[in-house]
Formats: structure tokens, sequence, C-alpha cells
């Protein structure tokens, strides 16, 4: 593909053959033939191509109008038409479009079928698909032009000039592609991990892992409804998962409270209300209570106790020393 706008000097066929296409039937004529050989060798002579005073270059002249004068037409008005009916599907395959065209228009201008001039042919059909992508890219909404020239590897300096955008907006086209791109690899890894499991397993998968919907449809090659089953299914999960860890949550605050105050054993109440003692002589504030208490796993009911009702303390000893 085309990468950028330098432009090179015409080969001489093609500027002869462009020369003979502006000439009318008067000029092909028998009595105007060689004064308009002349005048043509003359104008190529002006534009640097050395034709009236070099063998070979008049005789590729008088070829080519001879050969226009036999026909009844030029070669180019033939290969420009054939140029112009060209369309992006036809030149996708380019080597194939070029010999196509070369072998049927070869059979009216046997000299395009010159092994020199096929890189010419080849220059000329390259421009028109690229002018046919260019024509597209404009018509595409947001930067979905940019994206379709960079994805056909045309270059940034044409790229920048066809669409009339600035060198920094390509830049931030390039590198959100380039992001794509370093996903979609990501996601065929992920696949690679599933390969061969259901459809339901591979979208459970890729939405675990952070794909996103219209991705999975794309590159797992699975539908919406398959997607939003798999979800449901997921938030039914889901939801029972967080429904254990609740309880887990409930049983682990209950087991770290400690036994409710009737269930604690005489002698361990003892033992609980000294430690208490002891350590709200070391400190009055609640949470330092809460936490030294909490180091000794003394249970919570008889904690709560002593940082509210402190007095009662002195009764629930009474009452287990009887």
């Amino acid at each position: 593909m085309t990468t950028s706008d330098a432009t090179e000097k015409e080969p001489l066929w093609l500027l002869i053959e462009k020369n003979i296409l502006e000439l009318d039937s008067r000029d092909l004529s028998e009595e105007n033939f060689e004064a308009s050989i002349q005048r043509i060798a003359g104008e190529l002579d002006n534009a640097g191509y050395n034709v009236s005073r070099h063998g070979g270059n008049i005789r590729q002249l008088r070829y080519a109008m001879d050969n226009a004068r036999k026909v009844g037409r030029p070669l180019m008005e033939d290969f420009n038409t054939a140029i112009a009916a060209l369309t992006l599907e036809d030149v996708a395959d380019l080597y194939f479009v070029v010999n196509k065209l070369i072998n049927d228009l070869g059979k009216t201008w046997p000299e395009l079928k010159l092994a020199e001039r096929r890189p010419d042919v080849i220059r000329i059909v390259e421009k028109t698909k690229l002018d046919l992508l260019i024509t597209k890219a404009k018509g595409m909404p947001d930067d979905e032009g940019i994206r379709l020239l960079i994805e056909e590897k045309v270059g940034p300096e044409v790229i920048t000039n066809a669409l009339d955008i600035t060198g920094e907006k390509l830049k931030q086209v390039n590198t959100e592609m380039e992001k794509e791109r370093a996903e979609r690899k990501r996601i065929a890894k992920l696949l690679e991990a599933v390969e061969g499991k259901s459809n339901e397993e591979k979208v459970k998968h890729l939405l675990t892992n952070n794909v996103s919907e219209k991705s999975i449809i794309e590159m797992a090659k699975v539908d919406q409804n398959a997607i939003n089953d798999v979800k449901q299914a997921m938030e039914a999960e889901l939801k029972e998962k967080q429904r254990l860890e609740e309880e887990a949550a409930a049983r682990k605050k209950e087991e770290a409270a400690g036994p409710k105050l009737e269930e604690i054993p005489p002698d361990e109440m003892l033992e609980y209300i000294e430690s208490i003692r002891e350590i709200m002589e070391f400190s009055d504030q609640e949470k330092e209570i809460r936490v030294m208490c909490d180091q000794s796993s003394i249970p919570k009911c008889l904690v709560d106790i002593a940082v509210s009702e402190p007095d009662r303390l002195d009764e629930l000893e009474k009452g287990v020393e009887g």
C-alpha cells in the first residue's frame, strides 16, 4: 500500500499514451499524422524525455501512434475505463486484478504485456486502491475512516492529508488500536484455556476475566442470548455465594464474641471478672479496655457490661459465689 505522498517521474510509454489520449480524430488522420508525432515529440523533449533526437524513443512514439490509428482509439481510453470500473472488492487481491487487467487489455494492446510496463500498471492500480480507500474512509463515522486506513497500512502522512486530521489525532487512534490488539491477544489466550469446553463455560470464563460483551460475541462466536443466560446463572451463583459468606461471617462474629452470659461456667466467670478488673485498673478508656479484653479472650458479653455497667460485675460475682 502507498506509504507517502511522494510522486515519481512518469515512464515515457505512459506519458506518450497520455499525450495520444488528448488527440482527436483529425490529429490521427493521414494528413496530420506526422505533424502530430512531431508535436508530441517536442512536448516530451520540453518535459525532459529527449524523444526527437533519440532513435528508440521516437520509434516508441511512432509505434504507439500507429496502434492508436489502427485500433481507432487511444490505449489510455481503454485503460482508464478499466481502472475507473475497479471497486475495493476488485483490488482486494492486487496482483490478481493486475494480471486480469493486463491480459484483458493485452488482447487489443499487446504492448501492455511488456515486462517493463507491469510495475507501472501495479503502481496505478495501487494508487486506485488508495483513492478508493480514502473515498470510503471519508464517508465513515467517528474514527472508523482513520482506523480503516491504518489497518490497510496507509502511510501516516497520506492519512493526515487525506482526512485532514492532525498527527496527534492519528497517534491517539493508533494507541487505541494497539490497546485493542493487546486485548484481543489476551482474550485469545483466555479462550485457549477453555478450548473444547461448552459455550456457557467459555462465556463465563471471559466474563469472569472482565471481557466486554461485544468482544465475547466477536471472539467466542456466541450471541447475546447466550451471554444473558450465563449472566443470570452467575448472578444466582453470586447471590448464593454472598449468602454463604454472610452466614460464615455471622458465625465467625458469634464465635469471636464468645459464649453468652448464661453459658459461662461459674469458675470461669470469676476468672474473667478478675481479669477485667485488672485491665480496668490499667486503663479507663473503653477502646483500650476492649482491645485488652479481646487479647485475653474475655467473652464480649462481660466486656460490654464492664464498659457500660461496671457495678454489675460485683452483682455477677456475688451471684456466682452464692
